[in-house]
């Protein structure tokens, strides 16, 4: 009761500003990050959503005076963090572990999660903002796996190569106030000690006081300590692009942070060619005087005789005041296509994508339909990527079996491997490939074997079990040519002498 009363006075005196609550997360002495990276977030994410402020907020000036509008956009952000994703990840991708029971076990967790579909998803967001963690807990038995964007996590203490604690942040609304949850990950000797905190704000801007977790999560104990566990139940990956924006920053950057100016000119490009078909209409140029302010007689109004707000009408001081001119002008659609081209190519090249990836004409904007061949720019960048989302899968079925032996829900054996098979289908250019690797081998650069596991994805050991098969058919076939040709002339032969034995006997009779 005391401490439910202590609270309330508290809230009461945070919203006299008797006392200050906490105005952000990166204010807390545990979080080794900076507001400057999350400032860094807020920029990736505006632009990913289609607007931001000082990209897309411009003035201009009509005869009636000054004028704000929205600039147009391609929205190349989302466009690309979607295709990198895609071309990453898809739903067709394996996770296979060596151990079949394990395999069984890890494949239901995963299928109960879908995880194809949602980690697809939150891939796309990691290439955005920079990052995104899969978080594992379990709940009525089931394990199971959340996913949060790298806006809403806070490290608290990395490695060289993982984050092993962090904050996550859940934010709610309950009539004007904003409640937020922070759940602390963090390590107390062999012990995992996860602890739960909220704070009430009156606004958006700041988090507020702490206030008691039952005012919105009955349910949720304060902390909970773990033992047993041998590492963090969340696993982090980012895009493999170095942060060279904090270099011993354990978070990483959007796949555009380095291209921002780009999208930036390219938007005005796009802009520009939307609003040629607005400016590049008859103009009617009229005489000074025509623009002027007038009383209506019955509404005693001011009017023009003239739209001010119409961009078509430009004063002129004629010699004639009776004088209105009708010009025309020319639409430059092509010179806007080529250079919108131009921005997409480099652009492209910025984020890690062939040129000719992304192409515009005066239909829209167009991603390359035709699969990637594997010596492309977009294909390495396709497998930098896969290196570390697989190594992040793998951590994450470590976290599952560490869990799973923790609440008794399955075993596993000691020693596993885990592997992931991308779908490359999508980005592979199998027919140019094959063409590339039999070129070699005809050369006699390379083997059968070698050029059969390039072309079709082959072990060692798959490669020789198929030049095997092969080798198999075709002495089949030889040994089916042979009988078929000398069975032919068999019966040709013993055809032939059957009409020459007719033959004598009729010249007998």
């Amino acid at each position: 009761m005391i401490k439910k009363i202590g609270s309330a006075l508290k809230a009461v005196m945070y919203r006299m500003g008797l006392i200050q609550g906490i105005n952000k997360i990166t204010d807390s002495k545990k979080v080794m990050v900076t507001d400057e990276h999350y400032e860094y977030v807020d920029t990736w994410y505006a632009l990913y959503k289609g607007y931001h402020k000082d990209f897309h907020d411009i003035t201009y000036k009509t005869v009636a005076g000054e004028r704000s509008r929205r600039r147009a956009t391609l929205n190349m952000p989302k466009v690309a963090a979607a295709e990198m994703a895609q071309l990453v990840f898809n739903e067709k991708c394996l996770v296979n572990v060596s151990d079949n029971a394990l395999y069984d076990n890890i494949k239901e967790v995963l299928d109960h999660n879908k995880f194809g579909k949602q980690f697809q998803r939150y891939l796309e967001y990691s290439f955005a903002l920079g990052g995104m963690v899969m978080k594992v807990h379990v709940d009525a038995d089931q394990i199971k796996i959340s996913y949060v964007a790298a806006d809403a996590f806070y490290p608290l203490s990395s490695t060289s190569d993982e984050v092993t604690e962090g904050v996550f942040v859940n934010e709610t609304r309950k009539g004007d106030k904003k409640y937020t949850l922070l759940e602390w990950h963090t390590w107390e000797g062999s012990e995992y000690v996860i602890t739960n905190e909220l704070y009430e704000s009156n606004n958006s801007a700041t988090l507020g006081i702490r206030v008691p977790l039952s005012i919105m999560y009955p349910d949720l104990e304060e902390e909970a300590r773990i033992e047993g566990l041998t590492r963090p139940l969340f696993v982090y990956i980012r895009p493999n692009t170095a942060n060279n924006f904090d270099m011993y920053s354990p978070l990483g950057i959007s796949i555009y942070a380095n291209a921002l100016d780009t999208l930036k000119t390219l938007d005005i490009a796009y802009d520009s060619f939307q609003r040629e078909f607005r400016l590049g209409k008859k103009r009617i140029l009229v005489p000074q005087s025509a623009i002027k302010t007038v009383v209506d007689p019955q509404s005693g109004k001011m009017s023009r005789y003239f739209d001010a707000e119409d961009e078509a009408y430009q004063a002129m001081n004629f010699e004639s005041e009776d004088a209105i001119k009708d010009i025309s002008v020319e639409l430059r659609v092509n010179e806007h296509i080529d250079a919108i081209n131009s921005i997409l190519n480099l652009l492209s090249m910025q984020l890690g994508f062939s040129a000719g990836t992304f192409t515009f004409d005066s239909q829209g904007l167009k991603t390359a339909t035709e699969v990637v061949s594997e010596n492309s720019k977009t294909f390495r960048t396709k497998n930098s990527h896969e290196t570390i989302v697989e190594e992040g899968i793998k951590e994450l079925v470590d976290v599952i079996v560490n869990v799973a032996e923790l609440y008794d829900i399955f075993t596993a054996p000691d020693d596993y491997d885990v592997t992931v098979d991308f779908d490359d289908s999508i980005a592979e250019d199998r027919a140019a490939n094959a063409t590339y690797y039999m070129t070699l081998q005809s050369a006699g650069l390379i083997s059968k074997k070698y050029a059969l596991q390039r072309i079709l994805d082959l072990t060692e050991e798959q490669a020789e079990e198929m030049l095997q098969e092969i080798k198999d058919e075709n002495a089949t076939a030889d040994d089916a040519f042979m009988l078929d040709t000398f069975g032919q002339k068999e019966g040709q032969l013993e055809k032939d002498e059957e009409e020459e034995e007719k033959t004598e006997e009729d010249e007998v009779e």
